[in-house]
């Protein structure tokens, strides 16, 4: 029997570049983590956060630098490739066996120290690693955790093959909460999950004595989890004023700090291009002044060659000394700050008057024998209304917006949606062949008649780098900006978004929540973004047994 040797060690890593396409995605890229810290990553979509967990995963090999990480490494990303030709049981027994190990392997050195046997130093260095991993509290923290996350009714023997992509998601963060290992790499983990699963997600990860580090848009999560952020799109000044990507401080915190850096990164670029234009025109009129002026008369030649000669070596020095502190200032000149991906232009065209969805008696039947997937009694949404759907992950979100985008046929009541033009944003849209290139893929979609009048640069959603990207090269939060442009450039009167803060940067999550409330048209959005609902001013529908409710005037009911 052989006991656990993995020890809580420092995460290092050092100058990690990485390029895809001749295109850098990370470069020169510095992380140092203790035990106990919990690094949030936070950037652009596309700025290399997955990247850079998979390097420190080890499941891919940087161009330059190096990594160092825990032996004992866990790493989900997005869409967890877990499990095989294995079961459910399988995968969560794997994760306890090392918790069951350390605690056999104890009874064993006790044993052995008490027939006499001098191993005081390997009974603690085991007996530390369990009191670490909370060894003898792993089955019940593993039945507790797989319940919150929604795994814990799954058949042992399913095959997780046959599990759907957030159950499959929920199950590996399962495991991995409960191994509790030395570091643990996570990708969004917050994507799939209702707010008792996201609560038991936070403590468990603050609990963790080992290195986290999580890459994510959940504004929430990083307020309550990350001890420090690292930003991998902070601009020329970073974080600090220097150049750093780091911040120790909470995410409000941060979003105050990166205002502020925003505008002196400004003011300093102003003042340098003003200083250089001044040189600019210094260096000109040097020039100018070097022209030839009046030759000399016969008589005084030898004078004027000798004092000319004099005066021209001193003009071109000074031409010399303003050329070289124009090329010292256009050289450490810092870089224009690049112009925000921002939002542009209404998510809606403006709804018409009346009703824009009646529902009455809605239900969606699910497998035999189980509940039914949804049931609305009475749904009505005025036009220009916006609505939030909350529940519980399988209270029927997606089914109803499915159903009110006409891809989903209801097996009993009546559905009548009013408006002229309905647009629906999947959480995972397809925006077409993956080796078609965004900008072609955005036309494809829209057609090229709105391609023309609504050129897919015009909407701020995806950055013009990426627009001859393929499809399948995009990450995640590019491929739903994508999706959310081709949807707005249709110019729906009924806008439905299924958790559309998802995998999109903080920064987008924070315009489209500000876009939504100036939206002409009907929005209905579901969503389990706590800061988004914290914030929400319009009615909610509560699926899944919560009670609706409703502020201000807008005529929605609706009820499980």
């Amino acid at each position: 029997m052989s006991a656990p040797a993995t020890a809580l060690a420092p995460l290092v890593a050092h100058g990690l570049t990485r390029t895809f396409a001749a295109r850098p995605c990370l470069d020169g890229v510095d992380l140092v983590a203790a035990p106990g810290t919990h690094v949030g990553l936070i950037g652009e979509n596309g700025t290399g956060k997955s990247t850079l967990l998979r390097l420190l995963a080890g499941r891919d090999r940087p161009d330059a630098g190096s990594v160092q990480v825990p032996d004992d490494v866990v790493y989900l990303p997005q869409e967890p490739e877990i499990g095989g030709a294995g079961t459910v049981g399988r995968l969560l027994d794997d994760a306890l066996r090392a918790l069951h190990d350390a605690v056999a392997e104890l009874e064993h050195l006790a044993d052995r120290m008490a027939a006499g046997e001098d191993i005081a130093a390997e009974y603690d260095r085991v007996l530390q690693w369990a009191i670490t991993h909370d060894a003898w509290d792993a089955d019940r923290r593993a039945e507790i955790t797989a319940t919150t996350l929604g795994v814990g009714t799954l058949d042992r023997a399913r095959p997780v093959a046959t599990l759907s992509g957030g159950q499959r998601t929920r199950l590996a963060l399962a495991a991995a909460l409960v191994r509790r290992p030395a570091c643990l790499l996570l990708d969004e983990p917050t994507n799939h999950l209702d707010d008792e699963a996201l609560d038991l997600l936070e403590r468990s990860l603050v609990e963790m004595p080992g290195v986290v580090v999580a890459a994510s848009h959940d504004r929430t999560f990083l307020d309550r989890v990350a001890t420090e952020l690292v930003d991998l799109d902070a601009g020329a000044l970073g974080t600090d004023g220097h150049g750093g990507r780091r911040f120790g401080g909470s995410f409000t915190a941060y979003l105050d700090e990166q205002a502020r850096t925003r505008r002196r990164w400004e003011e300093t670029w102003a003042a340098q291009q003003e200083e250089i234009d001044r040189l600019r025109e210094r260096t000109r009129a040097d020039l100018r002044s070097v022209a030839a002026g009046r030759g000399p008369t016969d008589n005084d030649k030898f004078i004027h060659a000798f004092k000319g000669a004099n005066v021209e070596r001193a003009r071109a020095r000074r031409v010399h000394d303003a050329e070289r502190r124009l090329e010292t200032a256009e050289r450490e000149a810092l870089p224009k700050p690049p112009a925000p991906l921002e939002l542009r232009g209404g998510l809606t065209s403006e709804a018409p008057s009346g009703l824009a969805v009646t529902v009455r008696d809605l239900r969606v039947d699910g497998a035999p024998g189980a509940p039914p997937r949804v049931t609305v009694d009475v749904l009505d949404v005025p036009a220009g209304e916006k609505l939030l759907v909350t529940g519980p992950n399988g209270s029927g979100k997606s089914t109803l917006l499915a159903v009110l985008a006409g891809v989903l046929t209801p097996d009993a009541g009546r559905v009548d949606v009013g408006a002229r033009r309905v647009a629906f944003v999947e959480q995972d849209p397809d925006v077409g062949p993956s080796d078609r290139a965004a900008g072609a893929a955005y036309a494809a979609l829209v057609g090229p008649t709105t391609a023309e009048d609504v050129p897919l640069r015009t909407l701020g959603l995806l950055h013009p780098r990426d627009h001859g990207t393929a499809v399948g090269a995009l990450s995640v939060g590019q491929r739903r900006r994508l999706a959310l442009a081709v949807a707005v450039a249709t110019g729906p009167d009924l806008l439905l978004l299924d958790e559309p803060t998802n995998h999109v940067s903080l920064w987008l999550a924070s315009e489209l929540e500000e876009a939504l409330g100036q939206a002409a048209g009907t929005v209905i959005v579901t969503s389990h973004d706590r800061w988004l609902r914290a914030r929400w001013e319009g009615p909610t529908l509560a699926l899944g047994g919560a009670v609706p409710t409703s502020r201000g005037q807008n005529g929605v009911r609706g009820e499980r």
